[in-house]
């Protein structure tokens, strides 16, 4: 048994084990079920859960970063989105481009679809397309 300040007690009985959790108000929670002993530990069962759906939570995240464009976009503007992304991709993130198209600007839809594939080739160093669709004027990039 291990008690609340981490200290290993060794083998105690199961009622001494549990008046020793009840006299510090915790918990006597069986961390390890082994063949022989098993391995109990004095400790708070709510912080425990908590702790244990936080770290659930944190690491089955995809995170997908969004990152939108027009057709005219700027030089400056488009290399800062470009080194976003690089960053983005480097933690791990994957990046999602999309150009929108208003009005009049559907009439050079081919200017966007070269745009596009200006973004991909950028990031072809850093990372690979997971899909390219120029119909939606959508491309997806994952780290490589």
């Amino acid at each position: 048994m291990i008690d609340h300040e981490n200290n290993n007690r060794g083998l105690i009985d199961t009622q001494e084990a549990l008046q020793i959790a009840q006299s510090v108000e915790l918990d006597l929670v069986v961390v390890s079920q082994g063949k022989d002993t098993p391995v109990a530990k004095i400790l708070n069962y709510g912080k425990l859960q908590y702790q244990k759906k936080k770290r659930q939570g944190q690491s089955a995240r995809p995170v997908v970063k969004e990152v939108r464009l027009r057709p005219n976009v700027g030089v400056a503007d488009y290399n800062l989105r470009i080194e976003q992304a690089v960053q983005w991709l480097s933690k791990g993130d994957s990046v999602k481009f999309a150009i929108r198209l208003r009005g009049r600007e559907h009439q050079y839809r081919d200017q966007a679809g070269e745009l596009l594939e200006r973004v991909v080739n950028d990031l072809s160093q850093v990372g690979k397309v997971q899909s390219l669709d120029k119909r939606s004027l959508i491309a997806q990039v994952i780290p490589a």
